[in-house]
């Protein structure tokens, strides 16, 4: 009989404990807020977007646009901040430095799956500092050319540069960005000595373009489509492996004379690792829906971009096979910055 009161007593003095600790655990979740609270106060103060690059470029353009309709949707400014340099490492570094709060994030482009191969040192993980969003856009290169350079086609482009090794310059928004990898993958392809002209983001390259201090260059399509319809800049190719809608009697490289060529840029927007999931889910929805939209969807098509807007898991394995895909290029083409 006593050892069954023993055991009456042990059962509840551990259910007393149980009640206990689930009111405990209750209490803290009101007092501290819930992922549910949190996600329903996110956001109530400005967004940063730190693209890494100079203003005018594709990733620049693309990303002001996402931030103002972020801006609508939210219900907050969400203002672009630009901290370029480095091929997009020091801005990509401060986004990564950010305190995880939701309220920084990093609008980039496809540089950022290069540079772990260029750079021996870098102040980030890209894989470890870094929670993917989502994937917000895919674009062509365009390899376009000052209109006084005497070539209109892509095996012009090449006889000439040929007959004037080291003396025809292309530009690009520094080195080992996206404009960079296409043009260096174009030139080992055909085994041609061009002279390379990095400036401080692709707004900066671009200007340069159309100044005449280079005459080459391999930007995204939808930083110079304007500049391309207004003849202010000549479009010899397209740099993916079929023909852009919105340009389509412009030939892709590889038709017009570098078989094998191919090479597409993209843009993306990612969060410091150990924002709130609340956020990252909200956040991917928001730019989710942007993307969904007639407008958006119309405005990068006539820009020869197409809008993706996917899961943070599959933007994540997206980074990972990109980032494995480059090395090995930038390994053959013992492309190096440090």
């Amino acid at each position: 009989m006593k050892s069954f009161e023993k055991t009456s007593n042990r059962a509840g003095r551990l259910m007393k404990l149980g009640v206990c600790a689930a009111l405990c655990v209750a209490t803290f979740v009101l007092s501290t807020g819930s992922t549910p609270v949190f996600a329903q106060k996110y956001p109530d103060k400005l967004v940063r977007l730190i693209v890494p690059f100079a203003p005018g470029g594709g990733t620049d353009v693309l990303g002001r646009f996402v931030a103002a309709k972020l801006s609508d949707s939210l219900g907050v400014s969400v203002v672009i901040e630009n901290r370029g340099g480095a091929g997009g490492t020091i801005g990509a570094e401060i986004a990564a430095r950010a305190a995880p709060d939701g309220y920084t994030m990093l609008f980039t482009s496809a540089s950022y799956t290069f540079n772990p191969s260029l750079y021996t040192k870098l102040g980030y993980d890209p894989l470890k500092d870094f929670t993917p969003i989502t994937l917000v856009a895919m674009v062509p290169h365009l390899l376009v050319v000052h209109p006084s350079l005497p070539v209109k086609n892509v095996k012009e482009l090449i006889a000439l540069a040929r007959q004037r090794p080291g003396q025809i310059f292309f530009a690009s928004g520094g080195t080992g960005s996206s404009v960079h990898l296409a043009a260096a993958l174009f030139i080992a392809m055909t085994r041609l000595d061009m002279t390379h002209v990095p400036y401080k983001g692709g707004g900066p390259a671009i200007t340069g373009v159309l100044s005449g201090e280079a005459s080459v260059m391999f930007p995204t399509m939808q930083s110079v489509m304007p500049l391309v319809k207004s003849g202010r800049l000549q479009a010899l190719a397209i740099s993916t492996a079929t023909r852009s809608p919105a340009l389509p009697e412009i030939p892709t490289i590889a038709e017009a004379g570098v078989p094998g060529y191919n090479a597409t840029g993209w843009y993306g927007m990612l969060a410091p690792t150990g924002t709130p999931q609340a956020v990252i889910d909200r956040l991917n929805a928001e730019v989710v829906k942007i993307l969904t939209t007639p407008e958006l969807k119309e405005r990068l098509a006539s820009e020869g971009a197409v809008a993706v807007g996917n899961t943070p898991a599959q933007f994540d394995k997206f980074i990972r096979d990109e980032i494995g895909k480059w090395a090995k290029i930038i390994r053959d083409l013992k492309i190096k910055v440090d």
